[in-house]
């Protein structure tokens, strides 16, 4: 079949990679993809081979929202007029595009699907989680014109269903990784840094990621001179947190890292993962460690308490400085314990949360959708 995948492709974040994923494993299965995306009107030097692209003119992207031109909208209605897919699959980029593409797609009776990113909090609901609901609030009446909305945990589908979208057209399919790309092997991260032990946290450094409470945590924890924190990551609030959190306390920024290699690499020699966030929806950088085999530590926040319950350390979102103070410890004392459990996180991942499945079952919603009557598509 043939897809229209609008998606991104920078500045690089989850979104960018799960549409990387998810189009490059459908189209090793045969498929037709063409990717829409926001770009400049140059041809992008960094061009994922095997797509037909289509660039959307912006005003303005970042990792959590995109402002498109005026021209944009009609520049997707004429290609997807011209591409004539079976299916367009929208990785919602938080874009007021996101809003016109049902009315759009109904008009050229092109079957309509999203996958829904915007995360949530915890189960305790904190300020910025309240934010993140009223986000759901405003795109609630909008996914209820999609034909299928793809979320990744009951909790999420629950919480849009009780803002009136249909259950049966909201399917949770959670994130999944390539398992055998991301797994356990050898490494010298550790002699890189002259560290005994290492931890991890890979994200942006952002205020809904909660890093603050992270590096306070840390550094309350004393953890010596030889265990090392590697912040991998950038953000806004980078600059204000760097200069008081340093290598004095065994923490070293290194920035975003792009290169897949170096990542996996950094992660199959940690002895820990440490992902604090206040708002998730599932991470995909929480999968990649698990993959590798590396015992996690994260917060509830989205679908990540789900992931963990059982073979890592689930953090309440409220309080987390004072958790990591407690917990940290107790795995630099016992290192055993981050080998058990790490063999228990990529367990949790090859049973429930691989590429292979995930798109099994998108191909699957796809089926579905096109053994329907076109009319019956038409949602009101």
């Amino acid at each position: 079949m043939h897809i229209a995948w609008l998606g991104k492709k920078s500045p690089f974040c989850g979104n960018v990679t799960y549409s990387r994923e998810i189009t490059n494993g459908l189209l090793d299965r045969g498929h037709q993809v063409s990717f829409l995306h926001f770009a400049e009107e140059e041809n992008d030097p960094d061009s994922w081979p095997g797509y037909q692209e289509v660039p959307l003119p912006f005003l303005y992207k970042s990792q959590v929202y995109t402002i498109p031109t005026l021209k944009a909208s009609r520049i997707l209605t004429q290609s997807l007029e011209e591409l004539r897919p079976d299916i367009v699959h929208a990785s919602l980029t938080l874009s007021p595009l996101d809003f016109l593409l049902p009315d759009i797609c109904a008009e050229l009776n092109i079957p309509l699907v999203a996958t829904f990113h915007t995360p949530f909090g915890g189960k305790r609901r904190n300020i910025k989680s309240s934010t993140q609901l009223l986000s759901y609030q405003l795109y609630a009446p909008f996914l209820a014109k999609y034909n299928r909305v793809i979320i990744f945990s009951e909790e999420q589908r629950e919480i849009l269903t009780r803002m009136g979208l249909l259950a049966e057209n909201v399917a949770v399919i959670p994130n999944g990784v390539d398992a055998n790309k991301y797994s356990p092997g050898h490494s010298r991260i550790k002699t890189k840094f002259n560290a005994k032990q290492l931890f991890v946290y890979q994200g942006r450094i952002a205020t809904e990621k909660n890093v603050e409470s992270l590096l306070r945590g840390w550094k309350q924890a004393e953890m010596g001179l030889d265990t090392r924190l590697l912040i991998v990551g950038d953000g806004p609030l980078r600059p204000s947190l760097e200069p008081f959190y340093g290598l004095d306390s065994g923490i070293i920024w290194l920035g975003a890292i792009a290169d897949d290699r170096e990542r996996i690499e950094i992660l199959r020699g940690a002895d820990g993962f440490i992902l604090p966030s206040l708002v998730e929806g599932l991470s995909l950088s929480l999968l990649e460690a698990m993959a590798c085999g590396v015992a996690c530590i994260a917060t509830d926040a989205g679908a990540d308490g789900e992931v963990l319950a059982g073979v890592g350390v689930v953090l309440d979102t409220q309080g987390v400085a004072g958790q990591l103070r407690t917990i940290l410890p107790v795995f630099r004392d016992h290192p055993e314990m981050s080998k058990i459990m790490g063999q228990k996180c990529r367990d949790r991942v090859l049973e429930s949360y691989t590429l292979d499945g995930n798109i099994n079952l998108v191909e699957q919603l796809y089926q579905n959708l096109l053994s329907q009557p076109r009319m019956s598509l038409k949602v009101s």
